[in-house]
């Protein structure tokens, strides 16, 4: 069995949504003076590699603390989109490549190589986004997530959060974010394991993203 580790490290001066607060990590017990060492951890609900619950969109919808924790292991397959140009959609051809996987898997996670601009004014940039079409889908055959390896499912122009609503509208449907690493995994079916944050009423969380490949 091969883990591959698909988390951001969380730190102060990491990349964060436009106009959120930078995570503080701020040590309040040391080895020194208390024989231990303690940190104070602030940060937003959405910082680093992430996870959104249909109560980050709709008031009335789930929150990660009252979604089974089933819905966050499953079976994945990776979807290679680091072909695209900036700004480009990722469309229902790419799944269609490789549907008869597509339609095994609890998630699709799409590596478009974003990632590299990780810490960089790009990655807030035109990154590919999904198409409405590829939503549908994920609705239709009933996966349990989708993640990335960009800021956002839908592009940073799209201040209506058109993906967003139409695929945490009605579902127990779950958004992974800012992955990483997603091109060292390979084509096959693999597990796939993101475990959020739990607290009260969350309307997303931190996770920590793990492969799980079979030799």
């Amino acid at each position: 069995m091969k883990i591959i580790d698909l988390t951001h490290t969380i730190t102060e001066n990491m990349p964060v949504y436009p106009g959120t607060d930078q995570p503080s990590l701020k040590i309040i017990c040391n080895h020194e003076s208390d024989g231990f060492k303690e940190t104070s951890l602030t940060m937003a609900s959405h910082t680093g590699t992430h996870m959104d619950a249909p109560n980050h969109i709709f008031a009335d919808r789930t929150t990660l603390d009252n979604l089974p924790v089933e819905l966050f292991i499953g079976s994945a397959l990776v979807i290679d989109c680091s072909d695209l140009q900036q700004g480009k959609e990722i469309s229902m051809d790419l799944i269609n490549a490789v549907k008869e996987k597509a339609d095994q898997a609890d998630f699709l996670l799409f590596f478009t190589g974003w990632d590299q601009y990780w810490g960089t004014p790009t990655y807030f940039g035109n990154y590919p986004y999904l198409t409405e079409e590829v939503a549908d889908y994920l609705i239709k055959s009933k996966k349990k997530g989708v993640g990335l390896d960009v800021i956002s499912i839908d592009s940073m122009s799209d201040a209506y959060l058109t993906i967003h609503k139409k695929v945490l509208a009605d579902n127990d449907f779950i958004i992974v974010e800012n992955l990483t690493r997603l091109g060292e995994i390979g084509d096959g079916l693999f597990t796939f394991c993101a475990l959020p944050i739990k607290f009260k009423n969350a309307d997303g969380a931190p996770v920590r993203a793990v492969a799980i490949l079979n030799d």
